[in-house]
């Protein structure tokens, strides 16, 4: 039988205060007990003190004894339970609780012992007599025995407290599994309502939903990571989901140009409207190859994007590397009137010389892609003790704050006039970040809109093989 989260974490409270409630009642009853037992025994010391100075006290010297008043406390301790004997020096009984009330002696004593073995069964207790001395001027003058049940007795007001504190217990007990319960269920509900809610939202994305998020705050602070987690996923899926029917649209757009061009140019060449001529035959060439370039970038992509990546690392100076490259590039800036600037010194590092001649390339076409004439686009290399960076500066149209997450996307440009005039296939970006990651280095960009934009690579100087 399966059980609800709610009723599986309310049992768990439940049983866990009940528990604790248990333990702490018998602790509490065993050391006030324990208190109790030392208390009473204190008390019939002090007693039996007491007694016995009241005792000494009627010694009038020269072996002569006030009698009365020493009946008086032998009558006055029996009725508490004290059964007591006073002799003189020599051996001669003053006064005897037996002698005096020798029923209600064995009454007292049957009476205690019964109130014991009741209560304290292993206690193994008897009547005990216990002497004390008169000493008088540092002359003893005579002997009291108290007797008594031993090694200590509760009265009946003893009992009575015992009783009513241990009722005191048990309700305290019942409110506090009832005040557990109740703080049981609403615990149960504050942490399996969100949870619940989580639920919900997973089922819906597994389903294809990816709209939903859960708004519900709590004060817990592994759900709330967990729900925050939740709706991360949730609207990555959803840009995913974006970027994939964006992809499709993307790729039939790329591949419906060439293809209806060949179309149209072999159609009328079918049709004999147009000879097929070598101008003819050179255009239909030429959106074969772009179709062939797309297919081939792709193929590299997918190369790239996996974990086998074989990169032939060498040592080599990236600040030479990259001056070449902008050599490469400076005829078509010169022509399109972009002004390319360079700086740094040598940084040496190990790395796949071709692959960062590709990344280099592909951000300087495409700070030339998106810089007019007139602009101005800056590389620098500059290192630190264990890392080389290249950072690539334009002053062109920029990137809108909302495409930024994007741009590393297949076919993702924010151009979303895609005309051949703005770019290629729309994978550059996404080849350049698979190389980076590949050195374990990262790429950083940093663009406001009609401001331009920067490109900043991190790379290690010695890569990890």
């Amino acid at each position: 039988m399966k059980y609800s989260l709610k009723a599986k974490l309310s049992f768990s409270y439940v049983m866990v205060a009940l528990i604790s409630i248990l333990l702490i009642s018998v602790l509490t009853n065993q050391f006030l007990e324990k208190q109790f037992r030392e208390y009473v025994q204190q008390n019939q010391e002090q007693k039996n003190h007491t007694v016995a100075v009241s005792i000494r006290q009627q010694y009038l010297g020269e072996e002569k004894w006030n009698y009365a008043a020493v009946e008086s406390i032998g009558i006055n301790a029996l009725e508490n339970g004290l059964i007591i004997k006073v002799t003189d020096a020599s051996g001669e009984v003053i006064w005897d609780a037996k002698i005096h009330n020798n029923g209600m002696c064995q009454r007292i004593i049957r009476q205690m012992s019964q109130n014991m073995n009741t209560h304290y069964p292993n206690l193994k207790g008897g009547y005990v007599e216990k002497p004390y001395p008169i000493i008088v001027d540092d002359k003893e003058v005579g002997l009291l025995n108290i007797g008594y049940y031993g090694p200590f007795y509760l009265t009946e007001n003893d009992l009575a407290f015992i009783n009513t504190l241990n009722k005191l217990n048990v309700a305290a007990g019942l409110l506090a599994m009832l005040f557990a319960l109740l703080l049981g269920l609403v615990m149960a509900k504050r942490l399996s309502t969100p949870i619940s809610r989580v639920i919900d939202a997973a089922q819906m994305i597994s389903r294809g939903y990816f709209g939903g998020r859960i708004s519900e705050k709590s004060s817990t602070q592994e759900i709330c990571q967990l729900t925050e987690s939740v709706n991360h996923m949730a609207q990555n899926l959803e840009n995913q989901e974006i970027l994939r029917k964006r992809l499709t649209a993307d790729v039939a757009h790329e591949l419906r140009t060439p293809l209806a061009t060949l179309r149209s140019h072999l159609e009328a060449m079918i049709d004999g409207i147009w000879q097929a001529d070598c101008d003819r035959l050179q255009s239909c060439h030429e959106e074969i190859m772009r179709i062939t370039r797309m297919v081939g970038d792709l193929e590299m992509l997918a190369r790239y994007d996996n974990e086998n990546l074989t990169l032939n690392k060498t040592q080599f100076d990236l600040s030479g590397l990259a001056k070449q490259v902008v050599q490469n590039f400076e005829s078509a800036y010169v022509k399109k009137g972009v002004t390319l600037n360079y700086s740094g010194g040598e940084e040496g590092i190990r790395a796949d010389k071709d692959k960062m001649n590709q990344v280099l390339s592909n951000l300087l076409s495409n700070a030339l892609k998106y810089t007019p004439a007139g602009g101005q686009v800056d590389v620098s290399v500059k290192g630190t003790l264990h890392t080389v960076e290249v950072i690539v500066k334009d002053n062109g149209t920029g990137i809108a704050e909302d495409d930024l997450p994007f741009i590393y996307e297949r076919f993702y440009r924010a151009d979303k006039s895609r005309t051949r005039l703005t770019g290629g296939s729309g994978i550059g970006l996404t080849i350049t970040r698979s190389i980076v990651e590949a050195h374990k280095g990262k790429i950083e960009v940093g663009s406001k809109l009609n401001e331009g934009s920067e490109f900043r690579v991190i790379l290690p100087r010695q890569a990890d093989e």
